[in-house]
């Protein structure tokens, strides 16, 4: 059924047709398109369009449509291009030619806007739960491996010894961020077009406000122009899914990595790896991998619909029905992934010896350093020096701890006999108290910091 055509006298291409249609994408607006066209009726009521008698049709019949679409049975019909076509015209099928006045003063332009918000506002809940699922996972973890000692990296290279509760922790924030994001762009997805008609606005004395909090909006929309072609909120919507996924990718390339036989840092659950078609002994973390690769279509995805929006003059233009297929599928992949990311975290086998034997004495490089500072050395000098004493041990292939006391004082006597108190890795961490530092009262610190925050979010 189409919604258009009275100045028309020769049909649509077919090619046309198929190449135009959403139904096939935008169909999952269904539940969204009822509820709005409900409060549409309403107000048109009150408005003094409709009757008492056509709004109780108009209601009936809506409320057997939604039921249908509960249960599965609402069908599409093949002239059906898109969701709001089907729902009025099965809403013709059963209250009649009342049907055709519900669309008095409304455009599809309105209208499809007001669905996709009312559609994102039932979804970002079920998000910011997941969301804290996974944080929930991580700090767990953490709490359960608070003072395991490993390898801090930069450049992937070994850096400074640290805990392995603190870098779990670090994902934490990470997602904290994201739960923020998403609440921050929650606020604006909650204004309703509904009643802007197609660009200028409605001729009916539709009460816009009542409207909008009928339908659970905090305000109607202030632009007529603004809110039919506004889709900032669905562009916001696939770069925090992007970055999500980004903090995602991270985590698992980390994981890959330290799952490797040359690390062998953690290992995968049987559950979240897979074998080998013709090597016996493969587990590979195929989850990581696909969660690291999918990356790369969120960004895409982001990307290409900034691009949709850059080229449109001002108004509603039919390409922004690009923005449904690439907002589905980025909260498809990360409603599906979260979750996943959160078993697979708690399901993390740690090999907390061997995470042990791989902090080397170059990871006490910069306590070596400090030692200096203290003895009164500026620090730039005590750089230097300990990167002299690295190049000695390097030379000789021994740790810094092997070096003896003459070589240290030969190269400068400010190294006492009392520098090999520095090669304690557990030393080095518990210095590091400072807020946000890895020593194990400040990481169980930020433990109980999540775990309020997560209780706060849990009750709001």
């Amino acid at each position: 059924m189409t919604l258009w055509g009275g100045c028309f006298e020769g049909e649509t291409n077919e090619r046309v047709r198929q190449f135009g249609d959403s139904i096939s994408f935008d169909r999952r607006l269904a539940a969204a398109d009822v509820r709005g066209s409900m409060a549409y009726a309403e107000a048109l009521h009150r408005a003094g369009v409709l009757t008492a008698e056509e709004l109780a049709q108009l209601v009936a019949g809506l409320e057997g449509i939604a039921d249908e679409i509960a249960s599965g049975e609402l069908v599409v019909g093949a002239g059906d291009e898109d969701v709001h076509s089907a729902v009025e015209r099965r809403l013709t099928e059963r209250v009649g030619a009342t049907a055709g006045k519900l669309h008095t003063g409304r455009s599809r332009n309105d209208q499809v806007a007001t669905d996709l918000r009312l559609y994102l506002m039932g979804v970002i809940p079920r998000l910011r739960e997941e969301l804290g699922g996974l944080q929930e996972a991580v700090v767990d973890k953490a709490a359960q491996h608070l003072a395991v000692v490993m390898p801090g990296y930069t450049h992937l290279q070994q850096a400074q010894p640290m805990l392995f509760s603190h870098w779990l922790m670090s994902y934490f924030w990470k997602l904290e961020r994201d739960a923020n994001r998403l609440l921050d762009v929650e606020g604006r997805i909650d204004v309703c077009p509904l009643g802007s008609g197609a660009v200028a606005g409605t001729a009916y004395p539709i009460d816009r406000a009542t409207l909008a909090r009928r339908l659970g909006f905090s305000a109607p929309s202030e632009n007529s122009l603004d809110a039919v072609e506004d889709r900032d909120f669905v562009a916001e919507m696939l770069m925090w899914a992007a970055l999500l996924q980004v903090h995602l990718s991270t985590l698992a390339e980390t994981l890959i990595v330290w799952s490797s036989t040359e690390f062998g840092f953690i290992q995968l659950a049987d559950a979240y790896a897979t074998g080998s078609s013709l090597m016996p002994q493969k587990r590979n973390p195929d989850t990581l991998e696909l969660m690291r690769g999918k990356a790369g279509r969120l960004i895409g995805l982001a990307a290409g619909f900034l691009c949709t929006l850059k080229g449109l003059p001002s108004g509603y233009n039919k390409d922004l029905q690009e923005d449904k297929e690439a907002l589905f599928d980025s909260l498809d992949t990360v409603e599906l992934e979260v979750p996943l990311a959160a078993d697979l975290i708690r399901t993390l086998e740690i090999d907390t010896d061997r995470m042990a034997r791989a902090c080397s004495d170059g990871l006490l490089a910069t306590d070596l350093a400090d030692y200096l500072v203290a003895r009164g050395v500026p620090f730039r000098r005590s750089h230097f020096l300990v990167g002299q004493a690295v190049l000695r041990a390097e030379q000789r292939g021994v740790p810094l701890r092997h070096l003896t006391s003459a070589e240290y004082a030969a190269i400068a006597p400010c190294f006492g006999r009392d520098l090999y108190k520095v090669f304690d890795l557990r030393r080095s961490i518990a210095a590091r108290s400072a807020r946000g530092g890895t020593a194990a009262d400040a990481v169980k610190a930020q433990i109980d910091e999540a775990r309020r925050r997560l209780s706060a979010a849990r009750r709001s």
